[in-house]
């Protein structure tokens, strides 16, 4: 790959802050919404009308990463753009494959998880990140699907993702 090559399939990546950084920010303005909502409504339907909220903005900003990545989306552009969540250590992973089809890695460390808890937020930190991961993809490319049986932010020693990138689907790749 030449550098012209490099710099064009980082194109998505170039110009954002960390994901972490913009956690924080988010919910640090979702927190009273959310604490009135539940006041006003209820619990179970503030945490719906937040999941049905964030889960829509995770794929509107798939889709928008897509936007930005020349020649088209396929696994590897995905998983470039994995530095966005693991800048500022935000993360700290264990990649066990990383294929044009397939891409695993263990979560080791989350800071989200750690942020969201020292917030006080950390009973509803899955709907404020965990949550946004499958559908994100979806938006960025229809083809690569996410499975994880298990994360950090509702207590498991590491959590488990493994996307998967699946040609014969119709999707934005070229």
């Amino acid at each position: 790959m030449t550098t012209s090559e490099s710099n064009d399939s980082r194109a998505a990546v170039d110009g954002e802050i960390g994901i972490l950084a913009r956690r924080r920010i988010e919910a640090g303005i979702i927190a009273p919404i959310y604490k009135e909502m539940c006041g006003q409504i209820g619990v179970e339907k503030a945490e719906a009308i937040l999941d049905a909220a964030i889960r829509q903005a995770a794929i509107k900003a798939g889709q928008a990463f897509a936007a930005k990545t020349p020649g088209g989306t396929t696994l590897r552009t995905f998983q470039e753009l994995q530095d966005l969540w693991t800048q500022d250590d935000a993360l700290v992973i264990e990649v066990t494959k990383a294929t044009d089809v397939e891409f695993h890695y263990n979560v080791k460390r989350c800071r989200y998880a750690e942020t969201y808890r020292e917030m006080g937020l950390g009973h509803i930190g899955h709907l404020l990140s965990c949550n946004r991961d499958g559908v994100f993809c979806t938006g960025y490319d229809p083809r690569i699907t996410l499975e994880r049986s298990q994360t950090v932010m509702e207590g498991a020693s590491h959590c488990d993702f493994k996307y998967r990138f699946h040609a014969d689907a119709q999707g934005r790749g070229e």
